[in-house]
């Protein structure tokens, strides 16, 4: 807290006065990152030009960019529940799993727009995918891997059956 205290330029005492203890403050963060994350990737997907396998395409190469940031520390929401994963019931998990939901929905709700067959299961799989970059690049520093990502989600989403 001290850091945080001295990089937000207030006091401890001011900072405990706002966040009575380190876990509000981490379910503080992750709830403003909800709503801004799933607008990036909405934007990504909707600044591509086609069908959604083609958007899906795109908003993966729109996340190797963005990857290629020294600045880039990967998904909040993981990386909570990764450090937090010992402690089940913690209001950041409930957090991070919301946004996850969350996530997964509005994808079903792209998947079935295009008439597609079995959204839920496609936005389920598609999310593993998103997750599953995220974690190889900020372990691997390699926006490749979003890349290889995009051509997953990609095929999974032009199978019309």
């Amino acid at each position: 807290m001290d850091a945080i205290a001295a990089r937000a330029g207030v006091t401890k005492r001011t900072l405990y006065y706002h966040f009575p203890s380190k876990d509000d403050l981490i379910a503080a963060y992750l709830t403003a990152r909800d709503e801004p994350t799933l607008a990036h990737y909405a934007a990504w997907l909707d600044q591509t030009k086609g069908d959604l396998s083609e958007q899906l395409l795109g908003m993966f190469q729109r996340l190797a960019r963005v990857t290629r940031s020294a600045r880039w520390k990967g998904c909040g929401f993981l990386r909570a529940a990764a450090e937090l994963a010992g402690t089940p019931g913690h209001p950041a998990l409930k957090i991070g799993s919301a946004h996850k939901k969350k996530f997964e929905a509005w994808l079903e709700g792209c998947i079935a727009a295009e008439g597609l067959s079995e959204p839920a299961l496609r936005a389920r799989q598609v999310m593993i995918v998103i997750d599953g970059a995220v974690a190889q690049v900020l372990i691997h520093r390699d926006p490749a891997y979003a890349l290889a990502a995009g051509q997953v989600a990609a095929a999974l989403i032009a199978k019309k059956a």
